[in-house]
């Protein structure tokens, strides 16, 4: 069986280190722990690199770290994702105001990946954003891919 490639989007890196949700902290502790087995071939890009740098020093570099510590794979922001993440927009599926999470979709789109982690239930882990995206990647010749929280992935033991 394949290796699912993931797309590791930013907010997930930011739990890791969370204060806020114990139980979003430990799932997201333990899908990296599942990264590291070998369970998933991880990737994120420049998109999640830029709004890491939104972050405090200390922050920021920890989250960086963390890139580095799992040997996550780095995809650079590109023409065809671009204009995929525009589309989205365009769709209605992400305001233009969170662009951003648009091009992390896209990117996941783009670069064949299997699905993207996320926990931003705003606009990217929603049943509207998995429909309609799956509808305008079928429409633009691309696959549909999933769009899971770090805890609808990891396994659960019994």
């Amino acid at each position: 069986m394949k290796t699912p490639r993931i797309y590791v989007e930013t907010s997930v890196f930011n739990f890791y280190f969370s204060e806020q949700s114990e139980e979003k902290r430990l799932d997201t502790l333990k899908l990296f722990a599942e990264i590291e087995a070998g369970k998933y071939e991880p990737y994120t890009s420049d998109y999640v690199l830029q709004e890491l740098k939104r972050a405090d020093a200390r922050k920021q570099a920890l989250m960086i770290g963390l890139i580095e510590k799992y040997h996550i794979n780095f995809l650079p922001i590109n023409a065809e994702a671009e204009k995929l993440a525009n589309i989205y927009v365009a769709q209605n599926i992400i305001p233009q105001k969170h662009l951003t999470d648009a091009q992390h979709i896209a990117m996941t789109t783009v670069s064949d990946l299997d699905f993207i982690v996320s926990y931003n239930f705003q606009h990217i882990v929603k049943r509207k954003t998995l429909l309609m995206t799956k509808a305008v990647n079928l429409q633009e010749g691309y696959r549909e891919i999933g769009i899971f929280s770090p805890t609808e992935v990891i396994e659960n033991e019994e």
